[in-house]
């Protein structure tokens, strides 16, 4: 009688243990990740640094290229100066236009701020470009000055060239720069199924 008693137990164990398990159809849990530092190791961009302060606005960035689906999560940008109206344009690069901008005030010099945005939504292998319009940015050498090479691939993200323009007007940049790179601006990323 125990037997039995203790088989009807286990049963109803197994059969409640296998009612309760969930099939997980979330898929893979993705890391938030972020390009520059490996950019400017990759480039050698990090070897030399001079800071410039009220020296010209320019819009400059990167064009870049996402290698999977996802989402910019939110920006990067880091100043040698105060910037009450540091302007940040993400760029759909292949109809030249604008996809978002976002004004950030930067209230701390040397400061890494991590600017919250609604996820924007990046598709694989299509081409953008990431640019502020600002007079203050670091200046990121090869200490022997010579020129790097693109395009770089930094986990999802292939960065395919730097880019900039004379002026505070919000166009697209058009002249390239390879010997240097003038920032520090960048995004986090989340890649999707």
């Amino acid at each position: 009688m125990k037997r039995i008693i203790l088989k009807v137990m286990l049963l109803a164990f197994l059969c409640i243990s296998i009612l309760s398990c969930k099939k997980d159809d979330s898929g893979p849990s993705f890391q938030e990740e972020n390009f520059l530092d490996g950019y400017l190791t990759t480039t050698g961009f990090n070897q030399k640094v001079i800071s410039f302060v009220n020296s010209g606005t320019y819009e400059f960035g990167l064009e870049f290229t996402p290698l999977v689906k996802g989402s910019i999560t939110s920006l990067r940008v880091k100043l040698p100066d105060t910037n009450p109206s540091l302007r940040i344009t993400i760029w759909d690069k292949v109809a030249v236009a604008i996809i978002k901008t976002e004004i950030f005030n930067v209230v701390a010099a040397n400061t890494v701020y991590d600017i919250d945005i609604v996820d924007l939504p990046l598709v694989k292998d299509r081409e953008y470009a990431i640019t502020m319009s600002s007079n203050d940015w670091y200046n990121r050498e090869k200490t022997d000055g010579s020129n790097t090479t693109y395009p770089v691939s930094i986990g999802n993200i292939k960065i395919n060239k730097y880019i900039y323009s004379d002026g505070a007007t919000q166009v697209y940049p058009l002249s390239v720069g390879v010997r240097y790179y003038a920032g520090d601006l960048s995004f986090n990323f989340l890649q999707q199924q």
